[in-house]
């Protein structure tokens, strides 16, 4: 579900931050016995708008976590962040989860449960109240969060597609 005013981007020009935000031991039962294998959800930003989140799955913790990375910088989203929060209120739902984003004023801080904040914090976002409802999944959770950050415009954005001035967007 990506938006037209999302840019992709090469993860090769960014300096990325990894963030784990679940490891799950998932298991096989098979004639020898049961098989151990992991998944790893992880969430990659640079801090200055640009996030992604991957999935990785292996029979090692370490080999798990690395391709939930490589996937994660395949996924890479821009995402306005504007004076440290983001620019308006948005609601993001992904399967039974939903979240609810919502600017706050300088030096408030992230507001966000677990998964959100790992998103949130990879992000950029330094100030923002953001609720989660729903499911407490952290895969539904992280998807819903990225939906609602992909629904974010910017006032630029907004006055170039209502081909009006910045000041008539804030002022009306």
């Amino acid at each position: 579900m990506l938006n037209s005013n999302i840019v992709r981007v090469r993860p090769s020009e960014l300096t990325l931050t990894e963030k784990v935000v679940s490891i799950n031991r998932v298991s096989k039962v098979t004639k020898g016995g049961r098989t151990f294998n992991f998944t790893a959800l992880v969430v990659v930003g640079d801090g200055k708008g640009v996030v992604g989140h991957g999935l990785g799955k292996s029979g090692e913790v370490m080999d798990a976590i690395n391709k939930g990375i490589e996937d994660a910088k395949k996924n890479l989203i821009k995402v306005p962040v504007i004076n440290g929060t983001v620019p308006h209120e948005q609601i993001g739902r992904f399967g039974g989860g939903h979240v609810f984003l919502k600017p706050a004023a300088h030096g408030t801080g992230v507001i966000a449960g677990g998964a959100m904040r790992a998103v949130l914090e990879s992000a950029g976002v330094t100030d923002v109240l953001a609720k989660s409802k729903g499911s407490s999944n952290p895969h539904n959770v992280v998807k819903a969060t990225f939906d609602a950050l992909v629904k974010m415009r910017d006032p630029l954005s907004v006055a170039q597609l209502r081909g009006i001035s910045m000041k008539k967007v804030f002022n009306g």
